[in-house]
């Protein structure tokens, strides 16, 4: 119990950070292009331990406002205000239904991106698609969170297709494309399925073979299924549960 408290006391802090960052970028007191504070001045600045500034600068990179440019630091993108986006993904929601229509969203503009993947990739975007998965595949074993890793694995995907658009879309909606963030981070609550990171990874797994193997379709097919693979656990939880003593139908 003490160790959830303080969990929750830790997202509270940090979200004063991206609240307060947020609305200085947005205010233009950081236009895109100028480099936001190091660490230890926004440690000093807000006075909260080094955690809470990460996670507040990765809630904004998740975001789309800043990149990390390694060696160099945290640079702004811009605002939300300039980078206006249709509030199809960002809007804070507990509802099944929701979550099912941002998913077949997805497939329509997902599905693609994996064919395009296979055709276009690099060998450097092949590269960086086995590094998030063997990331992914590591926080899965280690019972650690994956929901960043999650997203990072969609992203090396939509930026190999070099179609900036589809990178582009990602990036505007943000780490809350992912369904289980919009329970945890956005609406604070708890995400009714129980955890399927090893099955996810599973899904993750075949989608990043279809695309080494250069075979569109297989990597088309794969993503589908994996979408598909969520669409069915939210929906399956709503269809009605039979009464205590009732079998339920097969």
């Amino acid at each position: 119990m003490a160790i959830v408290a303080r969990a929750g006391a830790r997202k509270t802090l940090s979200a004063q950070v991206v609240e307060a960052l947020r609305r200085q970028i947005e205010e233009g007191d950081y236009a895109p292009g100028d480099k936001l504070p190091a660490e230890p001045v926004l440690v000093e600045r807000f006075g909260f331990s080094r955690t809470v500034i990460r996670e507040a600068i990765a809630a904004l990179r998740a975001d789309g406002l800043v990149e990390s440019r390694h060696g160099a630091g945290v640079f702004v993108l811009g605002s939300r205000r300039t980078l206006e986006s249709p509030e199809l993904f960002t809007q804070a929601t507990d509802k099944i239904s929701d979550i099912i229509e941002e998913l077949e969203l997805r497939i329509g503009i997902e599905v693609e991106a994996a064919g395009l993947a296979a055709l276009r990739s690099s060998p450097a975007q092949e590269a960086e698609i086995q590094s998030q998965l063997e990331i992914f595949g590591d926080l899965v074993e280690r019972g650690l969170p994956t929901d960043q890793a999650d997203f990072d694995f969609h992203m090396a995907i939509a930026r190999a297709t070099n179609n900036g658009r589809f990178k582009a879309f990602l990036e505007h909606v943000g780490r809350r494309i992912i369904p289980r963030v919009k329970f945890r981070s956005v609406m604070g609550g708890v995400d009714p399925l129980p955890s399927r990171d090893r099955i996810l990874f599973a899904e993750h797994t075949e989608v990043a073979e279809a695309i080494w193997a250069r075979d569109p379709e297989r990597a088309r097919e794969a993503m589908r299924r994996h979408l598909l693979g969520g669409i069915k656990r939210y929906r399956a939880l709503t269809r009605p549960k039979p009464p205590p003593g009732e079998p339920g139908k097969a």
